[in-house]
């Protein structure tokens, strides 16, 4: 549970940043690439994400824009990644107005009451989870793993 806004902004830059990585190595042919037919693919995964810092701002009161529930998957990446990085930068200037007394405040989150702090660390925990999968179904569609949290196999 984040309990100071500044170690929040300072996670969610850094988390953010490496998800960007990851959507801007996915190619527009490669948007259907899952582990096995039927999974999640590299293209619900990222407006997933997209979607899923929409809600999450939501719940903790800040104005986070993201697609409805509904919105198909665009099918160009260069839209994915603008929607990303535009919810991304809304973060940081939302979260930027909270005070430290605020994460303690109870929202209203996915499963009832919870305190805005761990409202936003679940943010931080739900993205790193899904960009991890994302990387995987990267190798696997043969595209450039990015590093994100250190190098990886593609950059030695």
């Amino acid at each position: 549970m984040y309990r100071k806004v500044e170690d929040f902004v300072e996670d969610w830059t850094a988390s953010a940043a490496g998800t960007s990585k990851v959507f801007q190595a996915i190619t527009n042919d490669k948007l259907d690439q899952a582990i096995v037919e039927g999974h999640s693919t590299l293209g619900w995964l990222a407006w997933h994400l997209v979607g899923a810092a929409g809600a999450f701002g939501h719940f903790a009161g800040l104005q986070v824009p993201g697609p409805g529930q509904n919105e198909p998957v665009p099918t160009d990446v260069s839209e994915i990644v603008q929607a990303y990085e535009k919810a991304a930068e809304a973060f940081k200037t939302e979260a930027a107005k909270l005070t430290d007394e605020m994460l303690s405040e109870e929202v209203n989150g996915f499963v009832g009451p919870t305190a805005r702090g761990k409202l936003l660390r679940g943010l931080i925990d739900h993205q790193t989870h899904h960009r991890g999968q994302m990387t995987v179904l990267l190798r696997q569609a043969g595209l450039t793993v990015p590093g994100v949290m250190g190098p990886t196999k593609e950059m030695q």
